[in-house]
């Protein structure tokens, strides 16, 4: 009976509380399109300072929060706060709309779906219209691409749609919004990667809640821009100059049709955080996570980047001379659409793995392979 018990699962503890899930359900619906991130950093911001000793924001709208804020020794666990977005491109005489990507949206989603415009004024209704099926004849569909995509604000002219506010270079959003599905996956858009800087806030929770006293400055990072090069990580980096960097961001779950394992790896939302092996992964603080995941029972998988992670990892491995980072990924489905999909279980366990790997981790520690 005794190894019947010990091969049983063991059963999962929840970590995110019905409070911190209001959050972010609040926190994902709110709109933070690359370079607009403002709003919600402030809603980050006031769900984290409960929980730290200080915080700050740069020019461009990267928002952190310290703890320790006096220690030399600094440790950054960093997320991205921004969001795929579209901007106006061109009105037609006619009051349609054409646009441009703001990071990368795939054009494939878009027709019929519902969005915001961003404009002085306030926000305007839209639609990605498309004939109807009805209209498509001859042997070969034309599918959505980038140059036959359009936005419909219900007006007939220019003259009317500039009339609400819209101009070019207004930035444009998708309505949809948060969801939990079958009380096993949270769905929506903007999880890649807001729910990573859920993750970091809930650990600062964790951390104050639990009373643990750190022996290094630890700075939680929400960084922009991050959809179009890395670019919050870059400018937030040289202005914190950390010693360690753990990035958490998605990465995909491969189990759905249409994806090739041979090229993109196995990797299932529900089986644990997934570690990356990439030349900007530092290899002994890569041990670290590892050894702390095996140490607590969090489950974990594994992921080879190749030349580069893609995330903001890159950004701080290579800052500063070189600072040692490491990637803890969330798996999800169907990034980069309105209905992106991390399961519960792998969120706690993000946030756990996050928590109890700071704890492993001393002042002045040094992670070079030999000196």
């Amino acid at each position: 009976m005794a190894k019947k018990k010990d091969d049983e699962k063991k059963k999962h503890v929840a970590v995110v509380t019905k409070k911190s899930l209001q959050f972010l359900e609040e926190y994902i619906n709110n709109p933070a399109p690359t370079g607009y991130e403002w709003e919600g950093q402030k809603l980050w911001l006031n769900y984290l300072k409960p929980y730290i000793d200080e915080h700050f924001i740069d020019n461009y709208g990267t928002a952190v929060g310290v703890i320790n804020p006096k220690a030399a020794f600094k440790v950054v666990i960093e997320a991205h706060a921004d969001e795929i977005s579209w901007y106006v491109n061109y009105i037609t005489p006619d009051g349609l709309i054409y646009v441009i990507r703001n990071g990368g949206s795939d054009h494939q989603i878009a027709p019929s779906k519902r969005v915001n415009i961003h404009t002085a004024k306030g926000l305007v209704k839209a639609v990605f219209g498309w004939p109807a099926i009805h209209t498509r004849h001859g042997e070969k569909e034309q599918a959505p691409e980038l140059k036959n995509i359009f936005l419909d604000c219900g007006c007939t002219s220019k003259e009317e749609v500039e009339k609400l506010g819209i101009h070019v270079g207004c930035v444009i959003t998708y309505e949809d919004e948060f969801m939990v599905l079958n009380d096993r996956y949270y769905v929506g858009r903007a999880l890649d990667n807001r729910v990573g800087g859920f993750m970091i806030a809930e650990v600062a929770r964790l951390l104050k809640e639990n009373k643990k006293k750190l022996p290094f400055g630890l700075y939680i990072v929400n960084s922009v821009q991050e959809e179009i090069g890395l670019r919050g990580a870059e400018m937030i980096a040289q202005r914190i100059k950390p010693n360690v960097a753990i990035i958490t961001d998605v990465t995909h779950d491969t189990t759905t049709p249409m994806i090739n394992k041979n090229v993109q790896g196995e990797l299932s939302a529900g089986k644990g955080p997934v570690v990356s092996y990439a030349p900007a992964v530092q290899t002994n603080l890569n041990k670290l996570l590892i050894k702390t995941a095996e140490k607590n029972n969090i489950p974990f998988q594994r992921q080879a980047s190749s030349r580069s992670t893609g995330t903001d990892t890159d950004a701080f491995a290579y800052s500063n001379g070189g600072v040692p980072s490491a990637l803890i990924s969330l798996p999800l489905r169907y990034m980069h659409t309105t209905v992106e999909m991390v399961h519960k279980e792998d969120v706690d366990n993000v946030i756990s793995l996050i928590y109890e790997s700071l704890l492993n981790i001393t002042d002045g520690q040094d992670f070079r392979e030999f000196k």
